[in-house]
């Protein structure tokens, strides 16, 4: 066994260490995810739900307490298992009250809620938005179609011609928004799922600190 020197004081080298590495989240789909959904809920927030409203403040708190737990867990997961996954389900928990409050606002202004192989969001997946000015562009784009949409069908019913309704049609900002918003809401809840089965199985297979701890005490007894 070999020692290793921090600071003028000499510790034992052990297979495994007694702290092991953590505070990894910002490497984390999730986090990344999360991240992104507090941006667009800050503005979606901002544009399309009334101030006074206490909706307004609970989306944003929900999409906040997604992001801060995912990183508070990771971070604690140094020392307690159990600490990171109760704190990772938080998270998970915020995020599908906060999918609820936009299917909500679309439910409650008789907006659409897109399935998710429909064209729009099938745009939007692919274009893997990783920032708040790429769901903008997005909708800006999509807002473009609708338009175009619109002024083509016009064109057609003054000249007689049968045209098919654009998928897009009359939707407005706000409901591309809040459907985008669900999109990536859907995929980090999924990655969530995943990380807290993970998680479970780890806490399952190699203990918390304190089993950890007692490993390491033994294998020094008996060196």
């Amino acid at each position: 066994m070999g020692r290793e020197s921090i600071l003028g004081y000499s510790f034992p080298v052990t297979s495994e260490p007694l702290i092991p590495k953590h505070a990894g989240y910002r490497t984390l789909k999730s986090f990344q995810l999360a991240q992104l959904i507090y941006d667009v809920t800050v503005r979606f927030c901002e544009r399309y739900v009334d101030r006074l409203s206490r909706t307004r403040d609970q989306m944003v708190q929900a999409a906040r307490s997604g992001v801060q737990n995912i990183a508070e867990g990771s971070q604690a997961s140094g020392t307690s298992k159990k600490t990171e996954l109760k704190l990772t389900n938080v998270a998970r928990a915020s995020l599908e009250e906060l999918r609820l409050d936009y299917e909500d606002f679309l439910r409650h202004r008789e907006l659409p809620l897109w399935p998710p192989n429909h064209p729009a969001l099938l745009r939007f997946k692919a274009r893997r938005c990783a920032s708040l000015e790429d769901v903008r562009r997005w909708v800006k784009d999509e807002h473009g179609r609708t338009r175009t949409s619109t002024d083509t069908a016009e064109k057609a019913e003054h000249s007689s011609v049968s045209v098919r309704e654009s998928p897009c049609s009359s939707v407005t900002p706000s409901a591309l928004v809040a459907n985008a918003a669900l999109s990536l809401l859907n995929l980090c809840c999924y990655l969530l799922d995943r990380q807290l089965t993970a998680q479970a199985q780890a806490f399952e297979d190699e203990g918390g600190f304190t089993e950890r701890l007692y490993r390491i005490r033994s294998q020094r007894r008996k060196r």
